[in-house]
């Protein structure tokens, strides 16, 4: 008796066992093969790209890793920075900032998704500077760092001043020779990067290290700090709108001047600081008085002290 033929016979693809379909050379792939060459394939077509877009969901690991995702109104692209690329970011990432990234794609079998491997991050044009900064000084403000009731008045002559700045720079000349011109002080320059890589940290290291000085030990301990650049674009100033830097500033135990840039120049150090200067060469003559009219003042006290002697 013959039975009737299974479905399954006459369409293979619906057996219920797989079989090897005859003069077909595909042998199934095991998922591990099929991500391995997923992975080959986007890593060498991708290997170096250029992403512009939005910083959403950005955070840095205890490991130094920063994890993140760019995205636009139609997509979202997880991305990775390790910890060496982070570390020589020059500005602190945050969320809503529009930034271009530069690196090259991969997948992550485990989770079967993609992401972008960062190598370099950059604040995608001035006009994105600009919103980054209002929204860091927003914050900071709203924690009252910048609140006039936390300026503190500089000495009238300070004995020992200390200056954060380039060593190398016409600013220390410029503060020095003002110095030497209005009345000669002991001076104690802190030698820092001001602008590119690490400026920040440097010039905020500075600022805590003149609070840290004991008085009376090896290094004087200034009467009053002056924080000094000179002049030139928002990307060049930029180390001075760095939180690290308001914060070193903002809790210095000793009076600071923010003299960064020309006249029109301002950043969030000036803000923070107890007087902003608007050049360098201006915050030595905020920092002390001119000896001789200082010496005509004195003469002319003595003078009056001694006709009021006589008038007794």
């Amino acid at each position: 008796m013959a039975f009737p033929s299974s479905p399954h016979d006459a369409d293979p693809s619906g057996g219920l066992l797989a079989r090897e379909t005859p003069g077909d050379n595909a042998a199934a792939l095991s998922v591990s093969e099929i991500s391995a060459q997923l992975k080959r394939t986007v890593e060498d077509r991708f290997g170096f790209v250029r992403v512009r877009g939005e910083l959403s969901g950005v955070k840095r690991a205890a490991s130094g890793h920063l994890y993140c995702a760019l995205k636009d109104e139609n997509a979202r692209l997880d991305g990775v920075m390790w910890r060496g690329n982070a570390q020589r970011l020059s500005f602190l990432p945050e969320d809503g900032v529009e930034v271009i990234v530069t690196g090259k794609l991969t997948t992550y079998p485990g989770r079967s998704n993609y992401q972008i491997v960062i190598d370099r991050m950059e604040i995608a044009g001035e006009g994105a500077l600009l919103a980054l900064l209002a929204k860091l000084k927003a914050r900071l403000e709203a924690e009252g760092m910048f609140d006039p009731r936390r300026k503190r008045p500089l000495p009238y002559l300070p004995r020992v001043i200390g200056v954060v700045t380039s060593p190398t720079g016409a600013v220390i000349r410029d503060i020095l020779h003002r110095l030497r011109d209005r009345f000669p002080s002991r001076v104690v320059v802190w030698p820092v990067l001001v602008q590119g890589q690490g400026a920040a940290q440097q010039v905020a290291a500075a600022v805590r290290g003149f609070s840290a000085l004991e008085p009376g030990g090896p290094v004087p301990r200034p009467d009053l700090v002056i924080v000094a650049r000179g002049g030139g674009s928002i990307e060049d100033l930029w180390s001075f709108n760095e939180e690290e830097v308001v914060r070193a500033i903002a809790g210095s135990t000793i009076p600071v001047i923010s003299a960064v840039g020309h006249e029109t120049d301002t950043t969030l150090a000036d803000f923070a600081a107890d007087l902003r200067a608007p050049t360098p060469t201006a915050a030595a003559e905020l920092a002390v008085p001119v000896h001789g009219e200082l010496a005509a003042l004195v003469a002319d006290l003595d003078a009056r002290r001694r006709r009021a002697t006589v008038r007794l």
